[in-house]
């Protein structure tokens, strides 16, 4: 299986795919994609017309696969070592599956919200739509703080999918709304998450780019 990724190492639904990556240890040519080159985005745009990434492509059978979670679903059918990210247990496999929506739509896209918001100019700026994304922020703090109880990672005692989506957004969520002293058990879990050498490679690929981050 020969697998080609367009992706940019700072993009934090890039980062989800990659930890998956890494932790089925599957080779790939990673294709950095720049957005203001018209010829790189032509490239991602024929694959994918929202021009969005990650997208992954398989050049054997010429299959493109979009979007994060999908993305990860589709190394799962191919992997044949012991590692898994979606549990056979259907009731694990459900809360799996809950907790990754949890992280996308009420981590991660908020913290895009206020991310996106400090680039935009000044005229064009959504201080209401702010102060929303920091209220889920809020109130989502507080969900994952009573959901991380028992269990080593976000779903029981086995890293998984809801991991992989856990990381970017409470990482970067955490640069823009600190966690700070009211939610402890995130972050101690964090802190795990950054422990995890999946991630180390991560961060370590990313790191040339951080200087690009709004603030």
């Amino acid at each position: 299986m020969s697998l080609v990724l367009y992706y940019h190492p700072l993009a934090s639904f890039c980062w989800k795919v990659l930890i998956a990556l890494y932790e089925h240890d599957f080779p790939f040519e990673g294709r950095i994609v720049d957005l203001a080159d018209e010829a790189s985005r032509a490239e991602l745009d024929r694959i994918w017309p929202v021009g969005k990434f990650p997208v992954i492509c398989e050049t054997e059978t010429g299959v493109e696969v979009p979007e994060s979670s999908i993305i990860i679903d589709y190394l799962e059918e191919r992997c044949s070592g012991t590692t898994r990210l979606l549990p056979s247990d259907p009731s694990l496999l459900r809360e799996v599956r809950l907790q990754d929506r949890v992280f996308d739509f009420y981590v991660h896209q908020p913290m895009q919200k206020i991310v996106t918001d400090k680039i935009r100019p000044a005229e064009s700026r959504d201080p209401f739509g702010v102060v929303e994304a920091r209220r889920t922020l809020e109130t989502s703090y507080g969900m994952i703080e009573r959901r991380l109880r028992d269990s080593v990672w976000f779903v029981g005692d086995a890293f998984s999918l809801a991991d992989c989506s856990a990381f970017p957004a409470l990482y970067y969520a955490n640069r823009v709304a600190p966690l700070g002293d009211a939610y402890p058990r995130s972050t101690e879990y964090l802190a795990r998450l950054l422990g995890r050498p999946s991630i180390q490679r991560v961060l370590a690929g990313a790191e040339p780019y951080f200087r690009f981050f709004p603030g």
